[in-house]
């Protein structure tokens, strides 16, 4: 998997968030079809939240499992993150256990600090600037 983030939408060009549209919709109606479909096999998403929310984990989650990945998920009891432990060393020490981090946080700048210094992929699930995942849905 390469690393590319999703942390704004200024990260993919016009075209390639419509192809990702244009993919999701193939994708759902391969699952209505009940075509089982699992390139996230045997890969693991770390899911990290600051802030809550139902609807983010729990899509976050299915998606993962519905492709055949798991993911793990950890709530702010479960991280340090600028807490006792610098972003960074979290960053190094998650992203080489998982295969790809969801972050849902406050600030814009944790999130941007994550992302540069994670072995792997970060996607954006919300910070006070940015929700480019919302905007996609």
């Amino acid at each position: 998997m390469s690393k590319r983030h999703f942390l704004t939408l200024l990260d993919f060009s016009r075209t390639e968030l419509q192809q990702v549209l244009d993919r999701a919709i193939e994708l759902k109606k391969m699952r209505q079809d009940g075509v089982i479909y699992e390139p996230m096999k045997n890969k693991v998403l770390g899911m990290i939240f600051e802030k809550s929310s139902t609807r983010t984990r729990v899509s976050f989650e299915a998606g993962m499992a519905q492709f055949g990945g798991s993911a793990i998920f950890l709530s702010p009891r479960d991280t340090q993150l600028g807490r006792g432990e610098p972003i960074e060393d979290s960053a190094r020490v998650i992203s080489r256990m998982v295969d790809i981090v969801m972050i849902r946080t406050f600030s814009h700048d944790i999130i941007e600090r994550f992302a540069e210094y994670s072995k792997v992929p970060v996607i954006n699930a919300l910070t006070d600037d940015h929700h480019p995942c919302q905007l996609l849905a």
